[in-house]
């Protein structure tokens, strides 16, 4: 088994606790060892044992540089803004989970409609694995501030439903084999 890396906390930093969604603080020169680093966050664990989730924003406490998605186009018709809202969306990784919200099937669906020029309105469906996830308005918050940030968006709106509920068939093929189900 591959050892984990560990990190000293540079400054103080925001987190979200697992799997509950609680915010808190971690303080600068605190000791927490990497877990999982997808996307555009950081899951640590705590010198307490406690998983908790950094934003990527706080990379730097870590001392890591934050993520870049280079794959984004710079058109803002709808298409074009719909191809970067599913970039941006595979960037979105639930903290205990090591595949992004779209191979595991969880965004049912993204629709972009023009409301000026070069501006649009996203809507976005989305449901979670299971029905009382601690997590779950933090991962819509995430895929809403990350479509939010791209060029040609001037509103969006994330929905989570839970109807029809999530199945493990409703992962990617990609998705089935990374977590070793196929």
């Amino acid at each position: 088994m591959a050892e984990r890396e560990s990190f000293v906390l540079t400054r103080d930093v925001n987190i979200v606790t697992i799997p509950d969604g609680t915010p808190d603080t971690l303080k600068k020169g605190e000791m927490v060892t990497l877990h999982q680093s997808l996307g555009n966050n950081y899951t640590v664990v705590t010198g307490y044992g406690h998983m908790v989730r950094i934003d990527g924003a706080d990379a730097d406490a870590l001392g890591k540089e934050q993520h870049q998605l280079h794959t984004l186009v710079s058109e803002t018709s709808p298409e074009a803004v719909e191809k970067n809202c599913w970039e941006v969306m595979k960037t979105v990784y639930d903290p205990e989970i090591p595949v992004n919200i779209v191979d595991l099937g969880l965004v049912y669906g993204c629709q972009v409609s023009a409301v000026g020029e070069g501006q649009n309105e996203v809507q976005i469906q989305m449901t979670l694995t299971a029905p009382g996830c601690g997590m779950g308005p933090v991962i819509q918050g995430d895929v809403e501030k990350c479509v939010r940030a791209l060029p040609g968006v001037a509103s969006v709106n994330v929905e989570v439903v839970l109807d029809p509920p999530w199945g493990r068939e409703m992962m990617s093929e990609v998705a089935q084999v990374q977590l070793g189900l196929f």
